[in-house]
């Protein structure tokens, strides 16, 4: 029940910073985009020439990171709550049978 709570604890940090990198890479692509069509690149090419920007791949990698640590955080808060119905079926065993 421990490893759950700190599980839990985990689960609420690494969902902020998923939060923060996510709303930091969306608002790094968009203000390089609208820079890009300032600069009068064309409209159909311009995600596509940001998406390559050494800045905006470094926000988007921190961001999937973030949202891998999220998604583990949440498969161990899983584990554990499988773990903890398995040790009471087992007990439920013990103590019904005859």
């Amino acid at each position: 029940v421990e490893l759950l709570d700190k599980a839990v604890c985990a689960l609420g940090n690494r969902g902020r910073t998923y939060a923060q990198a996510e709303h930091d890479y969306k608002v790094a692509l968009a203000e390089k985009m609208l820079a890009e069509r300032d600069n009068g690149l064309p409209v159909t090419i311009i995600r596509d020439i940001c998406m390559g920007d050494r800045v905006i791949a470094k926000k988007r990698f921190e961001r999937d990171v973030s949202e891998a640590a999220y998604k583990a955080a949440l498969e161990a808060i899983n584990s554990y709550k499988l773990q903890i119905r398995v040790l009471e079926n087992q007990i439920q065993r013990e103590w019904t049978s005859d």
